[in-house]
């Protein structure tokens, strides 16, 4: 399930029309691929509703590009499994989107690709590697371009001044709290 929250008024969000149809289309895809086991939703947001997550959470108080929240296992019936939630700020991803020349539906994919890593259990901040590769093999398979740890690494080397965009890092929260649908 995609959740755009808050819901784009008539031309007010500032962003394109996405295309939820064939954004979860690819998020079917994508969990396939991955592998992810079990139920995904995305909220699609804004910056505030996205820093409030991040503050409230993980204890960041800033706006990040994709959160991941994996479910607990336990007290899940098997026939109804949730894998989990992930939240993307549509602003950062817009200006990502612009800062590497294609568009916001393309930038919300690779979005998604990396936070359903985070679903699986894959972690680039305590790993040696192994889910920046993995999340490269995916993103051949899933005709996307640099994959999200592959431009953070290549921003790091860079030193000319950003647009304001920031790439945070999906959180891993066991225990969070569902976010099953917007309010």
């Amino acid at each position: 399930m995609i959740v755009i929250e808050p819901p784009p008024s008539a031309g007010r969000s500032g962003h394109p029309p996405l295309n939820k149809r064939a954004l979860a289309q690819f998020l079917r895809r994508a969990i396939q691929a991955v592998p992810v086991h079990g139920t995904v939703s995305v909220m699609l947001t804004d910056d505030a509703s996205i820093r409030e997550l991040n503050r409230r959470f993980r204890h960041k108080d800033k706006a990040t590009d994709v959160l991941s929240f994996p479910a607990a296992s336990e007290g899940q019936s098997p026939g109804r499994r949730i894998a989990g939630d992930l939240a993307i700020s549509l602003d950062l991803a817009a200006a990502q989107a612009g800062r590497f020349g294609h568009s916001l539906d393309v930038e919300v994919r690779i979005l998604m690709l990396h936070g359903l890593l985070h679903l699986a259990g894959w972690d680039h901040e305590a790993d040696h590697g192994e889910m920046a590769a993995r999340e490269q093999e995916l993103r051949g398979e899933l005709d996307l371009p640099m994959a999200l740890i592959e431009r953070a690494a290549s921003a790091a080397l860079d030193v000319r001044p950003r647009s304001g965009a920031s790439h945070g890092s999906a959180a891993r929260m066991s225990g969070a709290s569902r976010r099953r649908q917007a309010r």
